[in-house]
């Protein structure tokens, strides 16, 4: 009977499979609009700050995911926008995320699509994520036409996810939430809106504004201190040399007196 391929043999095959696929595809598909590139950055951004507070979410970006798919059609593909893992231990995934290797499936996918976008088969894809790897959560945004759609599955199909209240689709298992503000898809961890590079630039510069007023204010008290002490220092030998003057004015009255007695 045999023992199979080796976890070497099968990651070799898969990195191959890979190199395949990528060499397979157009032009096209490397080229992205301008607001699907935004939307990635702002994604990639705020998920980073998240996985600095929860090691275990962590985010995949244009990678190419490889999964098993019946016995004749043998590997299939997928490639999302980005993607997001949670697993306790970090994943390494050079290249290609492969299920047959790797320790967790994906846990959240999501695509934004532009109009006269030619790089991905969206509905396809979404097929896949729903039918084949079933993977908990899809966000599909479109920036052009500001429609943002979270769904989760069912364990059949997908459902699209309401908005609470707030107007915030929750991701309760990542403590997360999205929503479209100023035009774009935003996130939220544990209740706050994760803020963009632009905001910790701003948030860093007016740190470093009040640390440096402070450091002002901390050198202005220090210098009245310094004067309130010299003053004091002087008051304080004024005072003893006007206590010695007394004791000696007393002293010459005292010999004064004593002489005129002894005349």
């Amino acid at each position: 009977m045999s023992a199979g391929p080796s976890r070497i043999d099968l990651e070799e095959y898969l990195d191959a499979q890979a190199e395949k696929y990528l060499r397979s595809l157009p032009p096209e598909h490397f080229k992205e609009a301008t607001a699907q590139a935004t939307q990635r950055k702002i994604t990639v951004c705020s998920l980073e700050l998240v996985h600095g507070r929860r090691p275990d979410i962590q985010t995949f970006n244009e990678l190419l995911v490889m999964y098993p798919f019946g016995v004749r059609q043998g590997t299939k593909k997928v490639v999302p926008d980005n993607m997001v893992v949670v697993h306790p231990d970090p994943v390494e995934a050079a290249g290609h995320f492969s299920l047959q290797v790797q320790p967790a499936k994906p846990f959240w996918v999501l695509e934004y699509v532009s109009k006269g976008s030619e790089r991905k088969d969206y509905v396809r894809n979404m097929r896949k994520y729903e039918r084949h790897l079933r993977v908990p959560y899809y966000l599909i945004f479109y920036p052009d036409n500001q429609e943002l759609t979270l769904f989760r599955h069912t364990g059949t199909r997908y459902d699209s996810v309401p908005p609470d209240e707030d107007g915030l689709h929750a991701i309760p298992e990542l403590e997360m939430a999205v929503s479209l503000v100023e035009g774009w898809a935003r996130f939220w961890f544990r209740g706050e809106m994760l803020p963009l590079p632009a905001d910790l630039q701003r948030d860093l510069d007016e740190t470093r504004r009040q640390l440096a007023q402070s450091r002002r204010e901390t050198r202005r008290e220090k210098r009245r201190a310094d004067e309130a002490e010299r003053q004091l220092a002087e008051e304080q030998q004024s005072r003893l040399r006007m206590e010695g003057e007394i004791a000696r004015m007393r002293a010459d009255l005292e010999a004064i007196r004593r002489a005129g007695e002894a005349g």
